[in-house]
């Protein structure tokens, strides 16, 4: 009998007895098959209500002209994630983009654009599975997202929230957590599914990414850098300096 077992971006085919003896670094974007019910019907239920609850805030709170921010960010995160950097072992990971998305528009549009990216992904891509979608996006997505942008602005408002500095050290911090709470959850749901061992999950997905998470922190810092010296304005929370800036497109 031969398993197949997602490695990463590619796959590979064991013998089922050596499944649980070998050390694999599972992928985020977890295939169909992977998790029993409850995990995937608890994750869809999660991710759905939360859904609900960003479409409700952002059409009671976001101006029409934050539209098109959230269309050019999707774009970007969308393409950023087909650029893959190699990381050690003959592997690459790639920008999942919640926390730069969450910096840019807030934690509601910026999960309403991480829904739309994983959507594309799973169907057009093939990138993930249909029926575990709603645990993709609940990983990769919302976690960012949410958990990214709380963690950057008390990160930030603790260091400095008008200075670079502060800014920097918040994205840097946020965007690297991100990427390792949600490995966390992915390796906790394989372990409930019973698809993998939970302490091979947890080594698997933690050992790996921990070091993709300094990709998705250099990244994420390189763009909101740019933003922030070029159109400070656009942030979802931007300095706020003594000389009086544009309007937001979003409330505060």
């Amino acid at each position: 009998m031969i398993d197949v077992l997602s490695f990463g971006l590619s796959t590979l085919a064991l013998p089922s007895q050596f499944l649980r003896m070998a050390p694999p670094y599972l992928a985020l974007h977890i295939p169909d098959g992977f998790l029993n019910l409850p995990v995937s019907l608890f994750t869809w239920v999660a991710t759905l209500v939360l859904i609900a609850v960003c479409l409700k805030q952002v059409q009671r709170d976001y101006q029409e002209r934050a539209v098109p921010l959230m269309g050019v960010c999707a774009a970007f995160i969308f393409a950023a994630q087909m650029i893959n950097f190699p990381i050690p072992g003959g592997t690459s990971g790639h920008l999942l983009g919640g926390t730069l998305a969450g910096i840019l528009l807030g934690p509601w549009a910026g999960s309403l654009v991480m829904v739309v990216v994983f959507i594309v992904q799973a169907v057009l891509f093939q990138d993930g599975g249909l029926t575990v979608l709603g645990a993709n996006i609940f990983n990769m997505g919302l976690i960012g997202t949410f958990g990214g942008y709380y963690l950057y602005r008390a990160v930030r408002a603790a260091v400095g929230f008008n200075s670079w500095r502060g800014m920097a050290i918040a994205t840097v911090v946020a965007a690297w957590t991100s990427v390792v709470v949600a490995a966390l959850a992915c390796a906790i749901q394989l372990g409930l599914s019973g698809t993998v061992p939970l302490g091979i999950a947890l080594s698997a997905m933690l050992g790996w990414h921990v070091l993709i998470a300094i990709g998705e922190a250099i990244i994420t810092l390189i763009a909101v850098s740019y933003i922030w010296r070029t159109r400070p304005d656009l942030l979802f929370d931007p300095p706020q300096t003594r000389t009086a800036l544009p309007r937001p497109l979003m409330p505060r």
